[in-house]
């Protein structure tokens, strides 16, 4: 295990001292604790959810050992999918229950694609002024991904545009539900300008999508719901 991982390590055993009992003292490599008293302590039991990523293997294996949910980077249904199949074998083996499953997606809801591609154009377009392009490449040096980032992926966080929820209000109903077909229980949702973006996606996405039916949605039931403009 790395430095770093076994840095978290002991983060995720001195949190679990500190949430459990008073008193708590612990001494490390890393990090020392004398006589730690926390009030009031959590209320959820037997503790608070812990959502963590990492896409390394020393990553995933403390994940699937010590925490409750496992958050990634924006990808494909069905990268997603296997990298919840990877996780959920993790945690069979280690005889814990399933974890809650998180994807990042950065949204761009319009009323056509011709429109959802012009905000998209908007915000991919990454100019690579010698600063922003040298912070590029020292964040992928010190990354161990799974996959490669390109610079458009990196004009958004966390790679959400990968997720695809791009496009008309139905199609990104159809990608929810290939992403919930999968096994993903929520979205860490990403937009711009913040406020005015989530106000469309409540009103469009969330509060109009039909039940899921075979991992897809019923777009047209759904688009014949929406409100008229």
């Amino acid at each position: 295990m790395t430095s770093a991982g076994l840095a978290r390590r002991l983060i995720c055993d001195g949190r679990d001292g500190i949430w459990k009992g008073d008193h708590f003292s612990f001494t490390g490599k890393y990090y020392q604790v004398e006589d730690s008293v926390m009030q009031p302590k959590p209320i959820s039991k037997p503790r608070p959810i812990i959502y963590a990523g990492g896409e390394s293997e020393a990553a995933k294996e403390l994940i699937a050992t010590q925490c409750d949910a496992y958050v990634v980077h924006g990808d494909p249904p069905e990268t997603v999918g296997k990298k919840i199949a990877d996780m959920s074998e993790r945690r069979e083996r280690k005889g814990l229950p399933r974890m809650t499953f998180g994807v990042a997606a950065y949204s761009i809801v319009r009323d056509s694609e011709r429109e959802a591609k012009q905000e998209l154009d908007r915000i991919t377009d990454v100019k690579q002024n010698a600063r922003g392009y040298d912070n590029y490449q020292q964040w992928l040096a010190g990354t161990q991904l799974e996959s490669q980032v390109s610079l458009e992926d990196y004009s958004v966080t966390n790679r959400g545009l990968r997720s695809g929820l791009v496009g008309t209000p139905g199609k990104v109903r159809d990608r929810i539900a290939k992403f919930e077909a999968v096994g993903v229980d929520l979205l860490l949702l990403q937009c711009s300008p913040q406020f005015e973006e989530m106000e469309r996606f409540g009103e469009e996405v969330i509060r109009y999508r039909a039940p899921l039916e075979n991992g897809v949605v019923d777009s047209d039931t759904a688009e014949s719901e929406r409100p008229v403009r």
